[in-house]
């Protein structure tokens, strides 16, 4: 919900036009690369990373 948040308020930036709009846009773009790079590696890659080593200290002890 937070990510949401975010991503509304920043694309908000980038479809503004007017006075320093582009400074804005410079500004808006790289930070939504961010976010939606964060929702990734916190949905994705931490949980797989969790599941492998749950998945080897399983191993580990039934041998």
């Amino acid at each position: 919900m937070t990510v949401f948040a975010i991503l509304g308020g920043l694309l908000s930036i980038i479809y503004i036009d007017g006075v320093d709009s582009e400074v804005m846009h410079r500004i808006a773009s790289p930070m939504i690369g961010v976010v939606i790079s964060s929702v990734i590696l916190t949905l994705v890659i931490i949980l797989l990373s969790i599941l492998w080593l749950l998945k080897r200290i399983k191993f580990i002890k039934l041998c």
